[in-house]
């Protein structure tokens, strides 16, 4: 009896002194890539201390966080086409739009800590879509010319490569290439194109998801410059230039352009005859008016100094 009494308050110590292990979460995939179309499991392990029944939650992180699974449901765009077993769960079908943060999230009330939670981002994959390109169908020789190639839809994002009449175009890294092919951005760009450089011209965009896709190619013509009709055009400008500035010297010379414009006419004289202009009419009558002072009136002027009848 005593032994067993000794006993007890060792038990008691010894459990006392174990580790508590509390509310875990864990995933074994926290990156998940998958094709478009097909199926995304999403997968959430946990442990408790105490709570049989822990409380599981779902949520997609972005602008807003919504729910995902919540209260036994899959809610919004993952109702009908979503599974869970335990805490993983399985998305059907996946499109761009699933595509971003997820988190899972366990509650255990009893538990010495309460919540638990682990992040996995799922990413989907996109195959090359036939890229959108840029190809002037004309240039002229000496000029900078790019042609561009796009596809946004693609994930991860393509690569692009140029063709020339059905031959590949390398990208060149010599100091003194006439042509410069960025496959990153999908341009291709000609310091001073040349006649040579004529052609039908198209796009490849690839990435490791998909086979990768081809724009139509486009013919481009390169022209040399027209020196006769560049001389002819500037002869046509100058002349033009020319016949304005004569215009307007003549419209000048001749008043037209003058504040006070009118007719001009002779008057005769004893000598000859004065040519006069209603302008210098003008300039008379303005100095006229400036230097004239009336005389003063006297009011005897008004009287009448005698008185008739008829």
């Amino acid at each position: 009896m005593e032994k067993a009494s000794l006993f007890l308050p060792l038990v008691i110590l010894l459990i006392q002194c174990l580790p508590i292990v509390p509310v875990t979460v864990s995933t074994t995939t926290p990156k998940v890539e998958v094709h478009e179309n097909s199926d995304a499991v999403l997968s959430c392990d946990f442990r408790t201390e105490k709570e049989q029944n822990p409380r599981i939650e779902w949520k997609k992180k972005g602008t807003d966080v919504s729910f995902v699974y919540y209260e036994g449901h899959f809610r919004g765009a993952f109702a009908g086409r979503a599974r869970i077993k335990g805490a993983t769960v399985t998305l059907q079908r996946v499109t761009q739009k699933d595509a971003g943060e997820y988190r899972c999230e366990i509650t255990a009330p009893h538990d010495t800590i309460t919540l638990g939670e682990t992040n996995i981002t799922l990413e989907v994959l996109v195959p090359p879509h036939t890229p959108s390109c840029e190809i002037p169908s004309s240039a002229l020789t000496g000029s900078v010319v790019q042609l561009r190639c796009r596809d946004q839809q693609s994930i991860p994002p393509a690569t692009y490569s140029w063709y020339k009449d059905d031959k590949p175009l390398t990208p060149s890294r010599m100091a003194n290439a006439t042509y410069h092919l960025n496959p990153i951005t999908g341009i291709l760009e000609f310091k001073t194109v040349a006649r040579g450089d004529t052609g039908q011209y198209s796009c490849l965009a690839s990435n490791k998801v998909g086979p990768p896709k081809m724009c139509e190619a486009k013919h481009m013509k390169i022209e040399d410059v027209n020196m006769a009709g560049v001389v002819a055009a500037v002869v046509v400008i100058c002349l033009v230039i020319a016949i304005c500035g004569f215009g307007g010297y003549y419209a000048h010379r001749n008043g037209y352009f003058s504040k006070h414009r009118g007719r001009s006419f002779w008057i005769p004289q004893c000598h000859g005859v004065a040519h006069i202009s209603s302008q210098d009419l003008h300039r008379t009558k303005d100095k006229t008016n400036a230097n004239y002072n009336p005389p003063p009136q006297d009011p005897a002027d008004f009287k009448h100094t005698q008185s008739f009848m008829l």
